[in-house]
């Protein structure tokens, strides 16, 4: 079974960090294309070792990306 989850990718220093906010789960890589690999291989092994109660317990099941504009200074 396949399971659609979100990746919040940014630069971080001379890498990136990827995000799946839905289980709070992250990884990282010199390229985009390669933090969202890595992040994809964490979230397998956590779905291959996690027992069952701990995916449930951290699973959101609704996440929204969305931008937000604010007045600075």
């Amino acid at each position: 079974m396949n399971r659609q989850l979100t990746a919040i990718i940014e630069r971080e220093g001379e890498g990136y960090v990827a995000l799946c906010p839905e289980l709070d789960i992250a990884s990282q890589g010199d390229t985009v294309t390669l933090a969202r690999d890595n992040l994809a291989e964490a979230l397998a092994l956590f779905f291959e070792c996690a027992p069952a109660e701990e995916v449930e317990r951290r699973l959101h099941s609704e996440v929204y990306v969305t931008r937000v504009e604010v007045a600075v200074g």
